[in-house]
């Protein structure tokens, strides 16, 4: 393949990725045209639409051998039901977050994730944290630790966000399963969870037979608002490297920060905006040292093919 294809490949990698995290990002828009209907219920047309949605995407791509390659082994299939509660569980917290005003604890929860991600990989990974990696969780941890023991307050929903999240990307990391195919599965395994809820516990807005048009059609798209981001992101993985993709992660929480402050009126008071002080210095070493780390690994790459061209 030429450089210009590469360039090329790269260009549209990069509108992917800003794509995918931007949509991440601006997601509570949507939530919070639903904020009248309880939480449990949201997440319900989420799992229900987005099966929908990827049995479409799944027959269009092509992809049913690798989800019958999953579906035959046990020991994938428990990973992929432990990482659906999992997710499932998150989004949950997520959507109660935004619409009981809590969308500035999701911000920071998605800014400490990385470096929650981090520490994971040392912790049960074997991976050796450099030097900045190691400052960067520090300084993380000494932010929510600020919190804590001068306030009083435990930032419990942005721990349990990125907790559970990284716990997840763990479990997927276990898997030998493609994002969509393992996607699906696990919201087909939460599935039945979901149509239970509709039929035994769901709200006035459960008879959709009821409900305006533009409210129906509000709950349809919590499928798009779920596969949309990650279809985007799968394209952007696929063309660039991932080392790269990880410098655009920032734009969702910095998105979800700035609708907070600026748009939904969330108070921004002293001892959070300490927080997020540490928190925005922690990964701004972390970037600091992944630059850093990419530009080396890229000259020793460099190095080892001239010398086999030797």
């Amino acid at each position: 393949m030429s450089n210009t294809d590469d360039d090329k490949r790269a260009q549209v990698g990069v509108i992917c990725a800003i794509a995918a995290y931007t949509m991440w990002g601006v997601a509570p828009i949507y939530f919070k045209q639903l904020q009248l209907i309880p939480a449990p219920e949201i997440l319900m047309h989420r799992i229900v639409w987005s099966v929908v949605i990827l049995i479409g995407l799944i027959a269009a791509l092509g992809q049913w051998p690798k989800v019958k390659t999953a579906l035959r082994s046990p020991a994938v299939m428990k990973v992929l039901l432990c990482a659906g509660v999992l997710l499932a569980a998150n989004w949950l917290l997520f959507i109660w977050a935004i619409n009981s005003n809590h969308l500035l604890d999701a911000s920071l929860g998605y800014y400490i994730n990385p470096l929650i991600n981090v520490f994971f990989g040392r912790l049960f990974l074997g991976e050796r944290l450099r030097p900045l990696q190691r400052v960067s969780v520090v300084l993380a941890l000494a932010g929510v630790a600020i919190l804590i023991f001068s306030y009083g307050y435990l930032p419990w929903i942005a721990l349990v966000l990125a907790g559970s999240f990284s716990i997840y990307g763990l479990l997927r990391k276990q898997v030998a399963v493609d994002s969509m195919p393992g996607l699906f599965i696990e919201t087909l395994m939460m599935l039945p969870v979901a149509l239970g809820y509709w039929l035994l516990f769901g709200s006035v807005h459960s008879d959709m037979t009821s409900n305006p048009v533009d409210l129906n059609l509000l709950l349809i798209a919590a499928g798009l608002v779920t596969t949309a981001p990650l279809l985007c992101f799968t394209a952007a993985a696929r063309r660039i490297m991932y080392s790269t993709l990880g410098f655009f992660q920032y734009i969702g929480p910095s998105l979800m920060f700035l609708l907070a402050v600026f748009v939904y009126g969330e108070p921004l008071e002293e001892d959070r905006l300490i927080t997020f002080g540490f928190v925005w210095a922690g990964l701004i070493l972390f970037s600091l040292d992944s630059v850093h780390d990419y530009r080396r690994q890229r000259r020793l790459r460099k190095q080892a093919a001239m010398a086999r061209q030797g």
